[in-house]
């Protein structure tokens, strides 16, 4: 009899298990919603032909990442910046033409952004929109292909003299000798393979070439040379030294009221809007600094600075800040003590306080 029982309810604990089961599905195998993708993709042969120099005609290649913490440290040749999040903001970048080809592309598959951008295009009344799905990454794994950096991105690698070899392709008698990047090599690239013993033995070390301007091949030319021999951290600043003399060049200081210091209200427009047009020095303690600062400034505390004044670079001009002035005139005074030589130097004179949205306010000592 209490077998019979036992069986009556097999079918029953069968059944509970299976629910029990279904319930209590890890959140691992749950299925994630796939973003809606463009119809319209293209694989990286189709890219191919856009990012030969000269650019062709008739086509755009836009990148859809952010772009400070991606298209300035690598894009594809001949692309534009316009990120999916200000898309609707930057839309005078991009052609008149609604008929112009339009390639989109972010960080991969997995990437929603350049998808998104392109419905927005076609929402714009664009019809020849593709999107290369694989992106950036795929870009990167092709034989021979090397990312182009921005000038913002060179800016920032010589204010903190980055570990990097900058290499001028272009004739040096008629043009490097003129003028070129701080701290740049001259090999022609009509020189290169006669030339390759100035190239560093390390094969990882990073190489940037640049030449002339968008329009100029020598720099890409040089770049797949270097590839050739092996060399695997490749890279053309493909704007060149029009736009370094430009973005450098254009902001000239102007003096406070007080020995060294930088006028407060042409420190705060420099800020807003062109900020890697100076080398900006945090010298308050790393606690400090840690806890709010200015997105370009580096941090070099004052009781470490000494040891760091013969590695500072006089390709842009310097501004030290602190939390009132008091750090940062020690800074530049420490300076002039030891580099007087160095004298695009300054200092600012105000109170510099950070929120916690991000945001900062400079309000004048009175």
């Amino acid at each position: 009899m209490r077998s019979s029982k036992i069986f009556q309810w097999i079918p029953l604990l069968i059944a509970l298990t299976a629910f029990i089961g279904v319930g209590c599905t890890p959140a691992t195998q749950t299925k994630t919603k796939k973003f809606k993708e463009y119809p319209q993709i293209v694989d990286v042969e189709f890219v191919k032909p856009f990012t030969k120099i000269p650019a062709p005609k008739g086509a755009m290649l836009i990148d859809s990442r952010p772009k400070r913490v991606k298209f300035d440290k690598g894009h594809i040749p001949n692309s534009i910046s316009i990120p999916n999040s200000q898309f609707d903001k930057m839309t005078d970048k991009l052609p008149k033409d609604k008929n112009t080809l339009l390639v989109f592309y972010c960080g991969g598959f997995h990437c929603s952004l350049s998808h998104k951008s392109a419905f927005k295009a076609e929402k714009l009344g664009y019809t020849n929109v593709r999107v290369y799905a694989a992106g950036y990454p795929d870009w990167m794994k092709q034989k021979g292909a090397y990312p182009t950096v921005s000038v913002d991105y060179m800016k920032s690698q010589v204010v903190k003299n980055a570990d990097m070899v900058i290499i001028d392709s272009r004739p040096k008698r008629t043009k490097f000798d003129k003028g070129h990047l701080p701290n740049a090599l001259s090999i022609p690239d009509s020189r290169f393979a006669k030339m390759t013993g100035n190239l560093p033995k390390d094969k990882n070390k990073e190489l940037v070439f640049y030449c002339g301007g968008f329009h100029c091949k020598l720099s890409h030319k040089s770049a797949a040379k270097a590839i050739a021999m092996g060399y695997t951290n490749v890279k053309v600043f493909a704007a060149g030294y029009p736009a370094w003399k430009k973005a450098v060049g254009a902001t000239k200081l102007q003096a406070g009221g007080e020995e060294g210091t930088i006028q407060i209200s042409q420190f705060k427009q420099i800020i807003e809007k062109n900020p890697n047009s100076v080398m900006l020095i945090d010298v308050r303690d790393p606690d400090e600094f840690a806890a709010g600062h200015l997105p370009t400034a580096i941090n070099i505390p004052t009781d470490q600075l000494e040891a760091q004044i013969p590695k500072l670079q006089s390709a842009l001009p310097i501004v030290f800040v602190c939390a009132s002035g008091a750090r940062s005139g020690e800074a530049y005074y420490m300076v002039q003590d030891l580099r007087p030589n160095l004298k695009k130097v300054y200092y600012l004179e105000a109170e510099l306080t950070y929120n916690e949205d991000n945001t900062y306010s400079v309000t004048e000592i009175q």
